[in-house]
């Protein structure tokens, strides 16, 4: 991989997760209501979870060209998710976990594993999608089986985190 490339995925890998936490200090007055958004990038996450799985399979199976299209489409949904995620917690106060006792616990173990594999998975896929455009396949399956079930478990989770805070929206 070319030196300007793994310049742009570190960049990338830096940029978004301080983009995010400094948005968190933004407050963007509106007219339209976001809060519906919760509920759609808690769906993206799911179907990123299910083309990932896919993915893998038809990767297991020699099915390359799918797998590319299958990855390609996840990484346009995670973008999607990123986007949405930024507009709705720019516009909208957050909403605090009600839960109480064991289920608290659990929640916010999900929710911190979730926030900081999130950070890590950037440059992880970006490596290892910098690596197939290569067609440096080596490289490419060694970060892959490193960043293919984080970016599972993140995804998963970000489904597991709104089904668990959803009651306690506005």
């Amino acid at each position: 991989m070319n030196a300007s490339r793994k310049k742009v995925i570190l960049f990338l890998s830096v940029l978004v997760p301080l983009v995010v936490a400094m948005l968190f200090g933004v407050r963007i007055e509106t007219e339209i209501d976001f809060g519906f958004l919760p509920r759609i990038y808690a769906a993206i996450n799911f179907t990123t979870f299910i083309l990932l799985i896919i993915a893998l399979v038809l990767i297991k199976k020699g099915n390359r060209i799918w797998h590319e299209r299958l990855i390609k489409i996840a990484v346009g949904l995670t973008t999607l998710f990123l986007l949405l995620y930024i507009t709705y917690h720019s516009t909208t106060d957050s909403t605090h976990f009600g839960g109480e006792g064991f289920i608290k616990y659990v929640y916010f173990f999900i929710l911190i594993t979730h926030i900081m594999l999130s950070v890590l998975v950037i440059p992880l896929v970006l490596f290892s999608l910098g690596w197939a455009m290569d067609k440096d396949f080596v490289q490419h399956k060694r970060i892959a089986r490193i960043a293919l079930p984080i970016w599972m478990y993140v995804a998963i989770t970000g489904v597991v985190v709104y089904l668990l805070i959803s009651p306690y929206y506005t």
